[in-house]
């Protein structure tokens, strides 16, 4: 599908740098006059794939993540302003995020002489409470085989099949042809503050430099070469392949930090490239002139459709006016009351009180689904609990499951729903098989009836659960034969096929495979804070 993308271009007589507000505010391009030499990877297609947290990841560019990585937005509008002064021109993209409702601006300038891009980001928290967060720019750079690493030396983490500690001058890759798995590389005590790639057959590199202090996070990202090519090759569209190299404000990405209740932070970074190979220990920490952090602007809700209704809501119930309450949205609306807005909560109990029957059932649920994306599951049990909407058992069952660890009352909520379009949902399908297999065998013939309910839907989640369904039946043949012949899609950092297949290789006595390949997951260690919660 064709589709229009805005971009922005800035440019001095040194280097041409353009950004992209509808991906998310991410650097497209940095490319440096003299030579001709394009220093960023860009598959020129969005073609997202199944990456952690969101599970929709397009690589390339230089992303910046908040409050996770990666970013929730990275293929989405966001809000972006251009102004100058008589030093520099200024980009700067951002939003109001609907999670939390913190304020996060990325602002890359140029001055007239300069020869490197300088970012500067930051990140407000509006709201009431304190909030988690995680931030990590991330550069997608050309990798050739003859690609060169420029990388401080010290102890590393090293995240592959195991997460170990190894001493980067010794035992670290040199180059792009070193690196035979997909492998992250975090920095624990660098010896110096720079890093970046150069690849000698392309005459490109890409080089990065920021205040340790403020900017401690280096990591290297390579899917190395033969096996995991696949994993970057599914985003572009001749099988290019592309390593990242990323800076943050923390360490690694095993922690997130809280950001307090009016707290404002910021950081600045530099992307350096260039022709010619650069010794990291030469590379200078540049302080540029910049206008005051109080100019660099705080964005507010990027997309209207997201928020419209919710501060529609909002406004009524400051007003106390019943005749400004809009319509709740109805289950074809895929409309979930906004978390972030912090005091949405009221106009909802306001228009739950306002209203009866299945209005109020509707605005319950949101209700309910507020509090569930405030992390207030107690609250969000009890209101849900009082809603005649199918959604509100639904959406029940999902929390007594994962949040509380209940499965009998999760089993109960699914059970209760009514609607038989809701009840046959896939994904109301996969959480209630998962609540009723956590009770034991008592519940087969129950699962069977479900599972065998949607058969016939190419679902790949609903393929999975089947197959812990024939596991528990014993039935481990079946489950071999359907795991072998259902199409997975590439999904990273998730394990639920890998431990069936293993359940299967002991229950038939198979002799164990290294790495089922097959099955679309990856075989890292499972290792960082991408998910709120444990999988179940």
């Amino acid at each position: 599908m064709l589709k229009n993308y805005r971009m922005v271009s800035i440019e001095n007589d040194r280097v041409r740098v353009k950004v992209c507000p509808d991906l998310g505010g991410r650097v497209c391009s940095i490319f440096l006059k003299e030579g001709g030499v394009e220093t960023v990877f860009f598959p020129h297609i969005v073609r997202p794939v199944r990456i952690l947290p969101r599970q929709s990841f397009v690589g390339g560019g230089i992303e910046l993540s908040f409050p996770i990585s990666h970013s929730p937005v990275q293929i989405a509008p966001v809000l972006y302003e251009v102004t100058r002064d008589q030093e520099r021109i200024y980009v700067s993209c951002g939003e109001r995020e609907l999670r939390f409702g913190m304020n996060w601006t990325v602002e890359y300038s140029l001055g007239e002489r300069d020869a490197f891009l300088t970012q500067r980001t930051a990140f407000f928290n509006p709201d009431r409470d304190a909030h988690p967060w995680m931030s990590w720019s991330n550069a997608g750079v050309p990798a050739q085989p003859d690609t060169e690493f420029h990388f401080p030396e010290g102890p590393v983490l090293a995240h592959g099949r195991e997460v170990r500690i190894i001493d980067w001058k010794t035992e670290g890759p040199r180059r792009q042809a070193d690196v035979h798995r997909m492998t992250g590389f975090f920095w624990k005590r660098p010896d110096c503050c720079a890093f970046g790639v150069f690849t000698p057959s392309l005459k490109a590199g890409l080089y990065h430099v920021a205040d340790p202090l403020r900017v401690p996070g280096i990591k290297l990202w390579s899917d190395g070469i033969g096996r995991d090519e696949a994993w970057v090759s599914q985003y572009t569209l001749d099988g290019q392949q592309c390593l990242e190299i990323q800076a943050g404000p923390l360490v690694d990405q095993s922690m997130k930090d809280l950001l307090q209740p009016g707290q404002l932070r910021h950081h600045i970074e530099f992307w350096i490239p260039s022709e010619t190979p650069r010794d990291i220990r030469a590379i200078l920490l540049p302080h540029p002139p910049l206008r005051e952090l109080d100019k660099v602007p705080l964005f507010g809700w990027a997309r209207s459709e997201e928020v419209r209704d919710w501060l529609s809501l909002a406004s009524a119930k400051k007003s106390g006016d019943t005749s400004q309450i809009p319509k709740a949205p109805d289950v074809d609306s895929n409309r979930w009351a906004v978390s972030g807005i912090a005091d949405l909560g009221d106009a909802l109990s306001f228009a739950a009180l306002s209203t009866k029957g299945s209005e109020r059932d509707r605005w319950l649920f949101q209700l309910g689904a507020w509090f569930a994306g405030r992390g207030e599951t107690s609250a969000a049990l009890e209101v849900l609990a009082r809603s005649g909407d199918d959604r509100a058992r639904a959406l029940s069952g999902r929390l007594w499951l994962v949040n509380k660890r209940e499965a009998d009352a999760a089993a109960n909520c699914f059970r209760a729903i009514e609607s038989e379009a809701i009840a046959l949902h896939p994904q109301v399908v996969i959480e209630r098989d998962k609540a009723l297999a956590a009770l034991g065998s008592e519940t087969l013939d129950e699962r069977g009836r479900w599972l065998n309910a949607v058969s016939a839907l190419d679902d790949e989640w609903l393929a999975e659960r089947r197959a812990n369904w024939l596991i528990d039946c014993g039935n481990s043949q079946a489950a071999f034969d359907l795991l072998r012949s259902t199409r997975l899609q590439l999904v990273h950092q998730r394990y639920e096929r890998t431990r069936l297949w293993r359940q299967v290789e002991n229950s038939l006595g198979l002799e164990p495979v290294e790495y089922p390949s097959w099955l679309g997951e990856d075989d890292l260690a499972e290792f960082g804070a991408y998910r709120d919660l444990p999988a179940v």
